[in-house]
Parts: C-alpha cells; structure tokens; sequence
C-alpha cells in the first residue's frame, strides 16, 4: 500500500499543476520557460472597422451638455439646406471598437456629426429646410467613467467644429 501511495501523490501533484493554476510554478510545462503569452487583447486580425462614408451635416448649429443620473447627455443640432436628411449619428472621428468610447492622446474626444442626404430627385431634396423646425438633432450618453478621461469634445460637421469643454 506504501508503495502505491507515493506514485499516486506524485501523479496527482503533477496533474494538479495542470489544471486551473496552469499559470503557477507548479505547471510542469512552464518548468522550461514561460508560455507564450499574448501581447495584446486583441482579437487575432484585429478589430472589425468600417469606415462611416455618410457625409457630415452642413451646418452646426448648437452643441450643449444636459444632466443625467449617471454622466452627461451631449445634444448636438445641426441644419441642413434641404428636407429630408435621415439617418443622423455621432460618430467617432477615429475608428474604436464597438462600444468603447474614448479620447485621443491629447484627451479630446473628436466626433463627427453626419446624416445621409434625400435621395436625388426626391421631392424632399426639393423642398428648402427652415431652420426653426427642420433642426437635425442627435444625443450621445456619456457616463461618468468616460467622462474623468475626456478634457474637451470636438465635433466637426461638413465645414464646421464646435469645441466643448468639460
């Protein structure tokens, strides 16, 4: 039995260096050197990333902060020459990965304001805009999290910026 008992405990010592704490000094395959170890967190390839081609809304008109429970809300209007623009977002000026939301080096969080015009030919792309009822208005949520990195915002339309500080 004495014989039996030792082997055993050697074996399961072994096996147990193996298993969930395969990262200790008890993992028999890392006794000749570090395993590799991924650099990044990265997905292999890389991040998917399209590239937004609407243009930017022509004109800016106002950019402001409203409170929320847990961040800020950035409301951005813009106006457009024509009836009809659809489709409006804030979009981030350098690609990110899918819901993440952050600054550049400098802090600046750039956005671009865009919205895909009427059709050509379409009745809306006939009919002038008036800027008191025909206002392009979108929202972006931000919580306090991305808020403490973020200094300043920078939108950018098709020929304006508009600066917000913090």
């Amino acid at each position: 039995m004495t014989r039996l008992t030792m082997p055993l405990l050697i074996g399961a010592l072994i096996l147990s260096g193996c298993g969930r704490i395969g990262d200790s000094g008890w993992n028999p395959l890392r006794w000749r050197g570090a395993a590799a170890t991924p650099e990044t967190l990265a997905p292999e390839g890389g991040y998917d990333v399209r590239a937004d081609v609407r243009p930017g809304v022509p004109r800016i008109v106002e950019a402001s902060w409203e409170p929320l429970a847990e961040g800020r809300l950035l409301v951005v209007r813009g106006f457009a020459p024509t009836k009809g623009y659809h489709s409006a977002a804030l979009v981030t000026a350098r690609s990110q990965p899918v819901g993440r939301l952050g600054p550049d080096a400098d802090g600046v969080l750039r956005l671009r304001f865009v919205a895909l015009p009427p059709p050509a030919g379409s009745p809306a792309s006939r009919l002038a805009a008036d800027p008191q009822t025909d206002q392009i208005v979108v929202a972006l949520p931000l919580s306090f999290r991305q808020l403490s990195r973020i200094a300043g915002v920078e939108i950018s339309g098709a020929g304006d910026v508009v600066t917000l500080g913090q």
